[in-house]
Parts: C-alpha cells; structure tokens; sequence
C-alpha cells in the first residue's frame, strides 16, 4: 500500500517543498485542478510528470470564476479520493489551500486578459475568465513551477493562460494536454457527473458534430453556414440550447472570415444538456 499524498495547505509550506526540490536540481511539474477529479486530469498528471522530477497538483475550487447562478455550491468535492488518484498517476504533492488562503481578507486585485478571454466563453460567462487568469496567476507565482500542464478541453482557457504568462513574464513552460475522451467521443468532465441516463447518449452527439464540421470547414465549405448547421443538429439531437459554435483561429481565437479555411482551424462549442452545460472543440 502507497504512502499518503503529502499536503500542502499554505503557500509557505507549498513553496518550502518547491523550494527545496529546485535546490536539489529537480525540475517542477504543475497541474492546476478543482477537484473531482477523472482520467482527464490524471493524464495530465502523467504528462507533468513526463517532463519534471516531481510534480504538484493542485485542488482548490476558485469561487471567483463562477457566475452568481452557477454551480459553484454544488460543484462535487472529495479530497481524499482526490489525494489517492493524484498518487496512483505519480504526483508527489497536493496543494489544498483555503479560500482564505487564496483570496486573504482585502484581496482586490484581478487579472484580466483582453483579445482571447473576450468571445465564446467570455460573452456567455461573464467574469469567468478573470477569476481564471487571477487565480492560475496566483498559483504560478506561488509555486513557480518550471512546466505547467493545461488540458487543451478548456481550449479557450488554454490560450488565455498561454497569453498572460507571456505578457507578465512568468518563467514557465505551458504544455496542452490533449482532451481524454470517452468510448463515444464525449470529452471528460468533472460536471459530466449531472447527466441522467438519457441525457447520457445524447451527450456523445456534441463530438460527432464537431467533427463534421471540422471535416467540412477542412473541405472549404462556407464557414456561418457551417457554424449554423451545427447549432441545428445539436438543437435536433436534444441539446437543450446552444451558446455557441464557432470557428476561430487557434492562436488569437479570431473569427474565421469566409475564404479563411485554408489556414488553422479550432471550433469551439458550448452546449446545455438539462442542468449540465458541455463545452468542447477540434482542430488545429
């Protein structure tokens, strides 16, 4: 039987282990979480740990980049079967801070990313992706990882993190994880826990449909009406509505304009099936 996962619940004790790992030489891996964690997030704890010595998974449900009639409440938690998969997938530190520890009484400081926070998931949460770029700044700089691993599900995500480590210069290396998927193609998700049995099968429908519109933007077919068509089939699959579907270019998430599908494509998708709203993408 393994030995618990060590736990770090200050940033003190946090960069104390850091610190001494990176004294003895050893490289630093770091994998941001919020808990409830799948084989999504393991494959990135295992990648982490592909590229450093020792690798520090962090699980802290971030209050500030939920919206006020979101899920922040009934988000699931379960430290300790969190701490036992982190171990089996090779971690060698849990970092579990407070709220208070992470947002101290007088905290006023926020990080905002202009450009790629500003559509998709921006216009349909607002507010969201400051409280990411906030927090992912303050675990970064807490524990000065050498490589930080993302996985690229959260695509948007990804990009707006890329962007503020290069603007604000913090010295590490962002690595993408590709998105684990289930037997039908339904990317892994800590909220795919609220799908009933019938909603279920009609979750798999989202990857089906990117992928056909991927193909098809691929063979040159006009981008809106693509975009169009796939809002339609997932409506008819029984998606309960759809905040978008768009074909963007990966780096700036720019709007593909029509002739513009020689180049990169990523499209990006957010759906609601009842209570459970799905995101995904494909592409470049």
């Amino acid at each position: 039987m393994s030995a618990p996962l060590p736990v770090a619940r200050t940033v003190a004790d946090l960069r104390a282990q850091v610190g001494a790992w990176k004294s003895s030489g050893l490289r630093v891996g770091f994998v941001p979480t919020m808990g409830a964690l799948h084989e999504g997030h393991l494959s990135l704890v295992r990648l982490a740990g592909a590229r450093a010595d020792r690798v520090v998974a962090s699980v802290f449900v971030n209050p500030t980049q939920f919206g006020p009639n979101e899920d922040f409440d009934a988000y699931p938690r379960d430290e300790g079967r969190d701490a036992a998969l982190l171990a089996g997938a090779g971690c060698h530190l849990l970092f579990a801070p407070s709220v208070g520890e992470m947002y101290p009484p007088g905290a006023s400081t926020t990080v905002t990313v202009a450009g790629v926070s500003e559509p998709l998931d921006g216009l349909a949460r607002p507010g969201h992706f400051a409280g990411v770029a906030t927090v992912v700044t303050k675990l970064l700089n807490q524990c000065a990882p050498n490589v930080a691993v993302f996985g690229e599900k959260d695509f948007q995500q990804l990009q707006v993190i890329r962007r503020l480590v290069r603007d604000l210069d913090i010295p590490v290396e962002i690595v993408g994880g590709p998105t684990a998927r289930a037997d039908d193609g339904l990317a892994l998700s800590s909220r795919n826990a609220y799908l009933t049995a019938d909603e279920r099968p009609v979750a798999g429908r989202l990857n089906v449909v990117l992928s056909e519109a991927l193909r098809r933007l691929r063979n040159g077919e006009d981008v809106s009406a693509i975009e169009t068509w796939a809002v339609a089939q997932l409506l008819a699959a029984g998606f309960s509505s759809v905040d978008y579907v768009e074909a963007r270019a990966p780096d700036t998430l720019d709007r593909l304009g029509p002739g513009a599908t020689a180049g990169p494509i990523r499209v990006l998708a957010a759906a609601r099936l009842g209570r459970t709203r799905l995101i995904d993408n494909m592409g470049d």
